[in-house]
């Protein structure tokens, strides 16, 4: 363990509820029951040079050591780590697994992630992009519109069989209390200029009980119906492939667009076990509850992207009940920085850094203008 991040560990360790956790037995995962308030992160494994499109080339981060991984979120404060299960490009952080593991891959990684997590009382969670996966679309090219980084998959029977069979290798294998999908969304098509693939024309055929229209002919409102259904289809594939392999396992659904017509009042939104809207404000969050099911817990996101503001978007969800949840691109060690964020006042941080820092505090039950000391002791500032 690098020194540094070992001397966060120990002075962090014992600070505040929101992360003091007894040993557990690591072969039995933690309750969800136990966590009463979701404090969640992402060291995002999907972003990096080197790929073919703005995804991580296979292998980017392959020696991740779960050791650390594991500290530095308990460093944080966080109760559920989401890492990955597959990640865009395509290539899974599990060994022996149905999807071939990145290249290089130093440790058994996610099986390790879950153990160690399961020994700090944490939930550890994968994670799949339903509409992208650059293997996917190199191995497929007549089932995918190119390999962008963007959404470029048809829920073809096809797919849906991989998706099946991947989710379902993915619970069993690695222990994962649960998942998080992403990108569940139909193609952008933009590498066809808006033509349609010959095997989505026969999706759609399949969907909607009539040939596909003429190009350029399709109507708004067939165009919402087909989307509709074949995102229900996929959810119910998705949602099988988990509960099947595990009935406890956490299905939790990312949107960056939760009141897009496609899912508003769907049946993905009634079964989610856990829902985020990853644009981060809670607006849209009030929007969606009545659309959601009794068990379905709601969570907000802080990322870079969506330029929401830390001290507000964080003691709003608080008050609201709300989950938390964040996540950046890793640094070049595949790690984050983290002491310094939290010796450093707030006010003087930006971006990510300053989303970790507000996160963390809350995470450890402290205010959002605690700062770290040089006895590792969170400090209050004078009234």
């Amino acid at each position: 363990m690098k020194p540094q991040l070992a001397a966060t560990i120990l002075s962090l360790g014992m600070i505040g509820a929101a992360s003091a956790a007894e040993p557990r037995n690591p072969n039995v995962p933690v309750a969800p029951a136990r966590i009463k308030d979701i404090k969640s992160y992402c060291i995002d494994f999907n972003w990096g040079p080197g790929g073919p499109n703005r995804f991580a080339k296979p292998g980017l981060w392959a020696d991740a050591d779960p050791v650390e991984h594991v500290a530095w979120y308990k460093a944080m404060g966080a109760n559920v780590i989401q890492t990955f299960c597959v990640s865009c490009n395509g290539y899974a952080w599990y060994k022996n697994g149905n999807v071939p593991e990145q290249p290089g891959l130093k440790h058994d990684f996610l099986p390790e992630m879950v153990r160690l997590g399961h020994q700090e009382g944490m939930l550890v969670m994968g994670y799949f992009c339903i509409g992208a996966n650059t293997k996917w679309g190199q191995e497929h090219p007549e089932l995918s519109y190119g390999y962008p980084h963007a959404y470029h998959i048809p829920y073809t029977d096809e797919y849906l069989d991989y998706l099946s069979t991947a989710i379902g290798d993915a619970v069993r294998k690695t222990g994962i209390d649960g998942f998080m999908i992403d990108w569940v969304w139909q193609p952008q098509r933009k590498p066809t200029r808006g033509k349609w693939l010959q095997c989505e024309q026969e999706l759609y055929a399949q969907l909607m009980g009539e040939a596909f229209p003429e190009e350029g002919t399709l109507s708004k409102e067939q165009e919402v119906a087909y989307g509709r259904k074949a995102i229900d289809r996929c959810w119910k594939t998705i949602y099988k492939a988990a509960k099947d392999a595990n009935p406890k396992c956490i299905v939790w659904l990312t949107s960056n667009h939760p009141t897009h017509p496609h899912v508003v009042n769907s049946a993905m939104y009634k079964q989610a076990d856990w829902l985020m809207n990853e644009g981060g404000d809670l607006k849209r969050i009030n929007a969606v509850k009545p659309m959601i099911g009794k068990h379905t817990r709601l969570i907000t996101c802080l990322a870079n992207w969506n330029r929401q503001d830390a001290t507000t978007v964080v003691p709003a969800a608080l008050r609201a009940g709300v989950g938390l949840y964040g996540f950046a691109k890793p640094g070049a060690d595949s790690l984050l920085p983290l002491e310094r964020l939290l010796e450093r006042p707030v006010h003087q941080l930006r971006g990510d850094d300053r989303n970790i820092a507000v996160l963390a505090r809350a995470y450890h039950g402290v205010s959002i203008d605690a700062v770290r000391n040089d006895k590792g002791e969170f400090v209050e500032p004078m009234k």
